[in-house]
């Protein structure tokens, strides 16, 4: 699974937002609210690369900005009621099983292999594991480090002896 630049650092963007809702230290600023600044301090970014992110959050709906000189940006909704599955698809998001095979398609313009694919319902089950495993995570776990993904079953279709579980170890 490859997580992009904007998936990283937008997750941890976020997680900025989140302890500052928990904490609400800072009676400067509304509510839950920090700085762009602050936030692209913290986490050792540009100020101009924290603002496409929050952009993109919040045309989404998981963060808003507060205007004024106590403004800044904050999650729209405690931060247990946001899922990283659904902060992960507003970033970029783990491809599909038809984006996957669009993206191998060699010098043709679909995958000589569309129609008798072996390798599609692996795709799709993983694809779908991962979106249902982040879609279980609430932003809140991951600043109390209580998600623990212990594995995964995967049967045989054809009615045989199933496989051996494969351990997926996720501790945060």
């Amino acid at each position: 699974m490859k997580i992009t630049a904007q998936e990283e650092y937008g997750l941890r963007c976020i997680l900025q937002l989140a302890r500052e809702q928990i904490a609400n230290s800072d009676s400067n600023l509304e509510p839950g609210a920090m700085f762009v600044r602050d936030i692209a301090e913290r986490e050792g970014l540009s100020v101009a690369y924290v603002e496409k992110i929050l952009w993109t959050l919040g045309r989404s709906g998981i963060v808003e900005s507060v205007r004024g000189p106590k403004g800044g940006y904050r999650l729209t909704r405690p931060c247990g009621e946001v899922s990283l599955g659904e902060v992960m698809r507003v970033l970029g998001g783990i491809p599909s099983e038809e984006e996957i095979c669009a993206q191998f398609t060699g010098n043709q313009d679909t995958c000589v292999h569309h129609d008798d694919c072996g390798l599609k319902p692996v795709w799709a089950s993983i694809t779908d594991f991962v979106h249902s495993v982040f879609d279980k995570v609430p932003i809140s776990a991951l600043l109390t480090g209580s998600v623990d993904v212990k594995f995964v079953q995967i049967t045989n279709k054809s009615g045989g002896k199933p496989f051996a579980p494969a351990p997926v170890a996720v501790k945060n």
